[in-house]
């Protein structure tokens, strides 16, 4: 039975073999790998990892797509988990997980947060997502892209934009281009690790308006005495910061409190 694409749960099947090949080619999985797909669809990277992979485990929302997978995949290979993967408790499978998977782009930010949250527990992450989402997260500072999803994001992994996938690799195909990125925590961060709920705070404040000067988004966290103590230029956007700044921030923060 031919299943039709639903739009709330942004649904876009990758078609395409030589796309197919080429992300599991990136991911490179391993038979013993503790592997989890988001969002496996129609099987198009499901089918292609299970010829290297002992097991795999799929998380999926879809109820039709939860009984298409039950009846074409023995459970000593494929573990369904039928529930959001925003709701899905990750620790649950333990730690050394490579988490893959064509995120739907009407969660892809809020997912991602989700997974940072469990970061001590993963070994790597390699998305399809919306190509603008992609760039968004590896971009450098002082550039367009870079905004307080990069901020974050850095902080926690190392992160690579792999690949570009075009519309017409999709049925429905988007209307926007996608990107593969792969995502690996640090394991030796290059800056001190800092209070994260502190964190998310200070960076949010800074960038809630892009055009404004630190003096101003930053104001109930630093006085003007506090930007000299820390080397940082009041003057200066939330943009033209790198995440080590942000940490040093916090952690002179965390020093007055």
């Amino acid at each position: 039975m031919k299943h039709i694409p639903r739009k709330r749960f942004g649904q876009n099947f990758l078609i395409d073999r030589q796309v197919i090949a080429d992300i599991v080619a990136v991911i490179r999985p391993k038979p013993d790998d503790v592997m989890v797909e988001i969002g496996p669809g129609l099987g198009a990277i499901t089918q292609p990892l299970l010829k290297t992979l002992h097991h795999l485990h799929v998380v999926e929302i879809d109820r039709d797509i939860v009984a298409r997978l039950h009846r074409e995949y023995a459970p000593e290979r494929l573990t369904i988990h039928a529930c959001d993967a925003l709701k899905f408790d990750f620790g649950s499978l333990g730690g050394g997980l490579r988490v893959v998977g064509n995120l739907p782009y009407n969660i892809s930010t809020p997912l991602l947060f989700h997974l940072a949250d469990h970061v001590s527990l993963i070994c790597d992450l390699h998305f399809m997502l919306q190509k603008e989402v992609v760039e968004r997260m590896v971009a450098e500072p002082s550039t367009p892209a870079y905004g307080r999803l990069s901020v974050m994001l850095q902080y926690y992994f190392a992160m690579e934009n792999l690949l570009h996938v075009p519309p017409q690799a999709f049925s429905p195909a988007p209307k926007v281009d996608s990107a593969v990125v792969r995502m690996i925590p640090w394991r030796e961060r290059p800056f001190p690790e800092c209070d994260e709920n502190l964190l998310r705070q200070v960076v949010t404040a800074a960038f809630s308006m892009r055009r404004k000067t630190l003096k101003n988004t930053l104001h109930p966290f630093l006085k003007p005495a506090d930007f000299e103590q820390i080397a940082i230029e009041p003057g200066l956007r939330a943009e033209n910061l790198a995440v080590q700044d942000y940490v040093r921030i916090v952690n002179y923060l965390g020093q007055q409190a």
